[in-house]
């Protein structure tokens, strides 16, 4: 499936869903991160290339952090991860703020990384907050993270059922890691229970 998908570029689904009002509120992305993150992509995906095309996935994340800011500087500096002490710096390209509102911090056209095993294919989105319980449980940040998900779902021609939460990355079948100790790597944010309701919320939307 990974070798196909990489070499079938398929086009953009026209979008008839309304695009949700969207902060651009980048991160730096100069030369040298772009030439990082191809290299990090040789490594785990066998393609040299900075560029996401025709994303197949979107991950739903919790910042784990109490502010728009905390992320947005957690994101903001090219330097090794804590966790994996690689570069390019982890990122992703959304970020949903508790009061609703919505920050784009990279193209769509850019590889982040959020997802060990989906990088390459998938579109990630950030909340603030700890739990996907807290998202769901707030009116602003709910509604507005499944208008940005459905738009981009109808946008990319993406299905509900791959529409999925950092900790459900094992089981989504565009999953592809070429390094063995990071096979099983995975988050706790948004495990399967609040993603049953968030799926089932986004089904109920049209494109």
């Amino acid at each position: 499936m990974f070798a196909a998908a990489l070499s079938v570029l398929a086009l953009a689904a026209p979008a008839t869903v309304a695009r949700p009002p969207i902060a651009w509120h980048p991160i730096p992305y100069p030369a040298s991160r772009r030439r990082e993150m191809a290299a990090y992509a040789q490594r785990h995906y066998g393609t040299r290339t900075w560029r996401l095309r025709n994303p197949r996935v979107i991950v739903e994340h919790m910042t784990a952090g109490p502010s728009l800011m905390s992320a947005w500087w957690t994101f903001a500096p090219d330097r090794p991860d804590g966790e994996l002490h690689e570069l390019p710096g982890v990122c992703a390209h959304f970020i949903i703020d508790v009061n609703g509102s919505v920050h784009q911090l990279v193209p769509l056209g850019t590889m982040c990384r959020h997802t060990v095993g989906l990088n390459w294919t998938a579109i990630g989105i950030e909340h603030v907050g700890a739990t996907g319980e807290q998202t769901l449980a707030n009116p602003r940040q709910r509604a507005a993270s499944l208008r940005l998900t459905n738009w981009l779902r109808c946008r990319f021609g993406i299905s509900v059922r791959n529409v999925i939460g950092h900790n459900e990355s094992l089981s989504s079948p565009y999953h592809h890691e070429r390094v063995a100790r990071l096979r099983t790597q995975t988050h706790g944010d948004w495990p399967a229970a609040p993603m049953r309701r968030y799926r089932a919320a986004l089904g109920r939307m049209a494109c």
